[in-house]
């Protein structure tokens, strides 16, 4: 992913949309992004960045 992961989840989030956290795996994730509605996956990423590690804690949704 070219930007930074949490500005990502942060802009995904202020525009309504919502974020599900879909894997965990060596000291990574994977993330899903999903529209306002809930409905189907509109994209995904996996990372290994430290600071989505701790941004994320234990959160596995941005509705949490």
């Amino acid at each position: 992913m070219a930007d930074n992961s949490v500005a990502v989840l942060r802009r995904w989030h202020d525009s309504g949309g919502v974020w599900r956290v879909v894997g965990h795996r060596s000291g990574a994730v994977t993330v899903a992004l999903y529209p306002c509605t809930g409905g189907e996956e509109v994209d995904r990423f996996t990372s290994a960045d430290p600071d989505l590690i701790g941004f994320l804690g234990d959160r596995h949704s941005s509705e949490d």
